[in-house]
């Protein structure tokens, strides 16, 4: 039997695996227990993953057809063509299903006396506050484009909504144009409150109102407005001009994504047939690209942006991050991390233990360089602020950035153009790898030695998102460790040196062999009628060569449990196969983001906290580093935190052959292992 003829009863589709994770968040959207404000941004949430999905994904699979590829293999068993189709069908269930929640929301909202009204539902008072709102900060933003006067329909913008508007007019012609819903100004405009109520109409609608200033100069009898978005493939091509820069390089195709082929075109299902017809023809939509019928409103990603109308009661509660024992802001981290290592797990705890590593060391008269990954940076990032403050001070700073980080090219970009004026020395990865590893080591004169410290993480380090991202990230003074992540940055600066290393697990040289010889040790156990066990946490699980080894591991009797919140090419309890594995997903606040493997039971557990995902990318075609940890200490924390989420079955969902998302039930004490985590690292501040 060849490997086509099983695939398919082997593996779960990837891009259906994904469209089931982002049914996930869609439950979360449904789930009347979440507070209603978050409720919608978790729609909201859910409507930017699909953006990004048939950007990306959705367009991948577009090329292979239009290569004339089947692609069945590398596709979970299915073909391309037949892959799109199926695509589009899902995305049109959970799009209706989005629809329906955004009804009951609505409905709920009412009840807390919040009222989202369109331009039919207006006072008198509210009219006049809109025109004036529109006059004064709409009006000189708005982009609107006349169509029948044009051969060619200008390039539409990338997830930009647009209302198209069909004019009857007097003469009995038709008149059609589109107006550019602007990104410059909320989506949601509050309203004068009045009495207890609370009103809000979306630009959406204050501009279906205001229809009759933006075309003032036409005659027309009737004129209709319905929203149409496109989405675009968002993949980067590169040119081959030798006298640009790497820089300008990306630039260029950042630029170029705005123009690239449209991948969906989503409208409003009440639009009259002519004029969708004669804005397909315009656009140049065919039956390759996912044609996708919609509500009234897209880009429902702006829902993540709801005003929140001091109601704080609909939200969730905020936290405030902790402090890690033994660890102060006060004083020098070097002098703790230089005794113990210290294991930083943000939002339970506070991000400002690596700005405050790192100002220390661009304030240190003993650090000589400082060396740092950069992946995806913050719009104002207080990291980016510390390596040029350590640069101005002279200290040698290299920064390895990667300016190829899938939507966030432009901050990158912004911030190594500073960086470099600055005198950072920049490293724009490794050619046919992207640098997803998050790992840095800063030397330190002590004596007449030179001492290194650093941190390795599963986490960007970005302000912004550590505030929602689970992540870990170890300080260590460990020799032996920080040599091997200085010879990583050898690799960069003379890729053509392979480095051997000893303590970390490095892609794409050795992380597959090194994975494959821990789980043949488990598997030994097993054939020596010992327990084997492995645990592990990650974001996606699509490597087959990874899935095939789990398979193995489970037909020889070790126990596999795992957490993976996205992506899940395993099949899970299948006799034979996988009857020894178990898989989770867990969705809830914050958004679950590191990568951990546990191999064998707890007092002999080797443990690794890593930034690399198994998916054949972060094993074959990125530079990754997955980081021992040996503090007893830390090594407890992080088997406490595993099993504290291997235990919840409030936000767990049970990832089966049947994809149908169902919530983990049992008779257990409930336990949310998010909020069971902060209350774990609040009782340890008692200890």
């Amino acid at each position: 039997m060849t490997k086509s003829d099983t695939v398919e009863k082997r593996y779960i589709n990837r891009e259906i695996s994904w469209l089931q994770f982002n049914g996930r968040v869609l439950q979360e959207a449904s789930d009347a227990r979440v507070p209603l404000i978050e409720r919608l941004r978790f729609l909201g949430i859910f409507s930017n993953n699909l953006d990004e999905f048939f950007k990306v994904r959705y367009a991948t699979v577009k090329r292979i057809v239009e290569a004339g590829k089947g692609g069945k293999n590398e596709l979970g068993g299915i073909k391309a063509k037949e892959l799109l189709e199926i695509i589009t069908q899902i995305v049109i269930k959970q799009q209706a299903r989005s629809l329906e929640v955004l009804g009951e929301i609505d409905k709920s909202l009412k009840g807390e006396n919040i009222f989202v009204i369109n331009e039919s539902q207006l006072s008198e008072e509210q009219k006049k506050f809109i025109k004036n709102y529109y006059f004064q900060n709409i009006s000189t933003a708005l982009v609107t484009i006349v169509l029948n006067d044009l051969v060619v329909l200008p390039n539409l913008k990338d997830s930009a909504a647009y209302l198209a508007v069909r004019m009857q007019m007097k003469d009995n012609s038709r008149q059609y144009a589109l107006v550019e819903i602007p990104k410059t100004v909320d989506r949601f405009v509050v309203l004068p409150k009045e009495d207890d109520k609370n009103f809000i109409i979306m630009v959406d609608d204050l501009l279906r109102y205001c229809l009759s200033d933006i075309f003032n100069i036409f005659d027309y009898e009737t004129i209709s407005a319905h929203m149409i978005k496109i989405t675009r493939d968002g993949e980067l091509d590169f040119d081959s001009d030798l006298s640009k820069s790497f820089i300008e390089k990306i630039s260029d195709s950042v630029k170029h994504r705005e123009v690239s082929e449209p991948v969906r075109f989503v409208y409003d299902k009440t639009i009259d047939r002519d004029t969708l017809e004669y804005l397909m023809e315009k656009m140049g939509i065919d039956n390759t690209d996912s044609i996708i019928p919609g509500g009234r409103y897209h880009n429902k990603r702006d829902y993540m942006s709801f005003p929140s109308l001091g109601r704080t009661d609909l939200m969730y509660d905020k936290i405030s991050p902790l402090r890690v024992k033994g660890l102060s802001l006060e004083t020098s981290i070097f002098n703790a991390i230089s005794k113990k290592d210290y294991m930083v797990h943000t939002p339970y705890h506070t991000f400002s233990y690596i700005v405050k590593f790192l100002r220390e060391a661009a304030l240190d008269p003993k650090v000589k360089t400082i060396k740092i990954t950069i992946y995806r940076l913050a719009q104002i990032s207080h990291v980016a602020s510390s390596l040029i403050n350590a640069a101005i001070n002279g200290k040698t700073v290299t920064v390895s950035i990667e300016l190829r980080a899938r939507f966030d090219e432009e901050a990158n970009i912004k911030y190594a153009e500073q960086m470099k004026k600055e005198g950072v020395n920049l490293i724009f990865g490794v050619p046919g790898l992207k640098v997803h590893s998050k790992m840095c080591v800063i030397e330190r004169e002590e004596g007449k030695k030179i001492k290194r410290y650093g941190f390795v993480s599963t986490g960007n380090f970005n302000e912004s998102t550590a505030k929602v991202y689970t992540d870990y990230t170890l300080f260590t003074a460990k020799q032996a460790v920080l040599k091997d992540i200085n010879k990583i940055f050898s690799f960069f600066e003379a890729n053509y040196q392979v480095h051997t290393f000893k303590h970390l697990i490095v892609s794409p040289h050795y992380t597959k062999k090194a994975l494959f010889k821990l789980i043949d040790a488990e598997i030994t156990k097993c054939k020596n009628g010992e327990n084997g066990y492995i645990r592990i946490k990650l974001n996606s699980l699509s490597s087959y060569d990874m899935v095939d080894k789990l398979y193995e591991a489970s037909n020889a009797g070790v126990k596999v449990d795992m957490i993976v919140r996205g992506i899940c090419c395993l099949i899970p309890g299948i006799k034979g196969m996988s009857e020894n594995i178990s898989v989770i997903s867990v969705i809830d606040k914050f958004l679950e983001h590191p990568r951990l493997y546990i191999f064998g039971e707890d007092e002999e557990a080797k443990i690794y906290i890593s930034s690399a995902d198994w998916m054949t990318r972060n094993i074959e075609n990125r530079v990754e580093v997955s980081c021992p940890i040996y503090d007893e200490d830390i090594k407890k924390e992080i088997i406490d935190n595993y099993n504290i989420c291997w235990s919840d079955n409030v936000k767990a969902r049970l990832i089966n052959t049947e994809n149908e998302n169902e919530y983990r039930v049992n008779n257990n004490p409930k336990v949310r292992s998010q909020k069971a985590l902060y209350e774990y690292y609040l009782n340890r501040l008692d200890e």
